[in-house]
């Protein structure tokens, strides 16, 4: 018995159904994309999208309105006189519409962070587990805003001040 039967599927249609289809669907892109390009030069920049999909999201720096909280100071790792070190993260809102002071605050970052350090490196670990927390703040602001030229800080916030005994 011989079962090399080749049994052929393919239809003749087939390729022109594809070719037909994908020149169809080139086609809507092509329009879509020809009647977007007109509505966007058309349109005003001042109005509101046409298309708005899900809902908008907050920034997560965003406190309130145009201001911002500051954080680009990091996390500090302050070495302290009796070899112990402290961990200290500083934050700070401010006006975002401010783009003068927004770019000095950036271009000052090292800066801020030499002040802080400068500060609580001078102290003893035994005198930081008591400090006065507002004073440290009061002192370390009046130092920041004597460096700031185009604006200045309101307050400071110490979101992590933990101090690593040395053993």
């Amino acid at each position: 018995m011989n079962y090399s039967v080749i049994v052929n599927y393919t239809n003749e249609n087939t390729p022109r159904i594809l070719h037909t289809a994908l020149l169809s669907i080139i086609g809507v892109l092509v329009i879509i994309l020809a009647v977007g390009t007109v509505v966007g030069i058309v349109r005003s920049s001042e109005t509101n999208p046409l298309i708005v999909f899900g809902s908008p999201v907050q920034s997560e720096h965003a406190v309130a309105g145009d201001m911002r909280v500051f954080s680009g100071l990091g996390r500090l790792r302050i070495p302290l006189a009796d070899s112990s070190t402290m961990i200290l993260s500083i934050a700070f809102p401010y006006s975002a519409n401010d783009i003068a002071f927004t770019e000095e605050l950036a271009a000052k970052i090292n800066d801020l962070r030499v002040i802080a350090n400068d500060y609580f490196s001078a102290l003893p670990a035994d005198k930081l587990i008591h400090i006065d927390e507002e004073a440290a703040k009061t002192e370390i602001l009046r130092r920041f805003n004597n460096t700031l030229r185009l604006g200045h800080i309101q307050v400071l916030y110490f979101n992590d001040m933990l101090v690593i005994a040395s053993e």
